[in-house]
């Protein structure tokens, strides 16, 4: 089961909306320049919160050793990286629980 949502997938939606009057040519330019925003923000190290769906937190993985797994003798060194962490807010958390 894999269903891939895309910009264009969520353009489509709002403008097809009921309640917004957008093209889908001017929906996808708000989808674009909101995913913009966001990555701006999150660079920045901004929290991003989104009542009712979640939050997103810029987050530092800290260094560490891997292996290779074609060569399980091989040790990598796997420096440290900013990340994303995503924590679903309680209502999206019991939607997926309905989810059968």
């Amino acid at each position: 089961m894999k269903n891939t949502l895309t910009k264009k997938d969520i353009a489509l939606a709002l403008s097809k909306a009921e309640n917004i009057n957008l093209t889908q040519t001017e929906a996808y330019d708000v989808v674009q320049t909101m995913l913009a925003i966001l990555s701006d923000e999150l660079v920045n190290g901004a929290h991003i919160e989104f009542r009712d769906f979640g939050v997103f937190d810029v987050v530092l993985r800290k260094a560490r050793i891997g292996r290779n797994p074609n060569q399980p003798d091989a040790e990598v060194d796997i420096p440290a990286r900013y990340g994303v962490k995503f924590k679903p807010s309680k209502a999206l958390q019991e939607k997926l629980a309905q989810k059968k």
